[in-house]
């Protein structure tokens, strides 16, 4: 199937591994042109390298950026220096890093502001930032990257149960408001995927009940009933697809990759 990406400039947040990562690699696979963003120097520049590999193979670029995005002056850079290379931009996949797992009662002030800067106002100035330039060619399209913790909340997972939800929320009214434009808006919940993010998770969770990582998720996947951890690049493919032309008559929704575990209906 002709996706419709080739050529197309895509920014994708927070992809020097894991999710975004995968996101970029899908992106880079079908042609498009790709802008990938990380905090660190080090790992964004190796992740470039291997997207480019990919990227030759379907006449496409790779440009890696540093930046923090809970630094609104990064993002107006990111945003710049797209449209100064490429011209354009058509897609954008909002991500960031996730907040720590703790019990509500461990949670300071100081914690929950640095929450919200990083996994809602980095997402709303992100979207902010590119959409003026998605209405100028009457298309767009972008796909936000939250957690299954936006559909079911988790104990340990306070401050994501928290900020999750409202993207969420988010995504349905500037979806509505922006389908004139030809702008689709659109979000993903990932459940189990293998990313160091996840293994970071298993550690802390582990520890806590007093048993090894191995252990933790072989119990953890009976709950899923695919009975396995997914990869990245299943969330990628996904991510992909609602980024193409073939997801014409897709907007506002939220879309589960979790192998079933989320258990309600909406």
């Amino acid at each position: 199937m002709d996706l419709g990406l080739r050529g197309r400039v895509a920014i994708v947040c927070a992809a020097s591994q894991g999710l975004g990562k995968a996101a970029a690699a899908g992106f880079a696979a079908e042609g498009a042109h790709v802008v990938v963003c990380s905090r660190d120097r080090r790992r964004i520049t190796a992740a470039a390298k291997e997207l480019q590999a990919i990227a030759d193979r379907h006449a496409g670029t790779v440009l890696p950026l540093v930046a923090d995005l809970t630094k609104p002056r990064h993002i107006a850079a990111i945003v710049k220096k797209t449209l100064k290379h490429f011209g354009r931009i058509d897609i954008c996949v909002t991500n960031a890093g996730g907040p720590p797992v703790a019990s509500f009662p461990d949670l300071d002030d100081g914690t929950w502001e640095a929450g919200i800067t990083l996994n809602l106002m980095s997402t709303i100035r992100v979207i902010r930032a590119v959409l003026p330039h998605m209405q100028k060619r009457k298309w767009g399209r972008i796909i936000n990257i939250t957690s299954i913790a936006a559909r079911q909340p988790i104990n340990d997972l306070v401050i994501s149960s928290t900020l999750r939800p409202g993207i969420l929320g988010l995504t349905k009214v500037l979806a509505n408001q922006y389908a004139k434009d030809g702008i689709l808006i659109n979000s993903v919940t990932p459940g189990y995927i293998l990313t160091a993010r996840q293994k970071e998770i298993s550690s802390a969770r582990a520890a806590k009940t007093g048993v090894s990582v191995e252990q933790y998720i072989r119990e953890m996947v009976k709950d899923v009933p695919l009975q396995r951890y997914g990869d990245p690049e299943e969330l990628g493919a996904m991510i992909v697809f609602l980024g193409s032309e073939k997801a014409s008559y897709v907007t506002g929704s939220t879309i589960s990759v979790d192998g079933g575990l989320a258990k309600g209906l909406f």
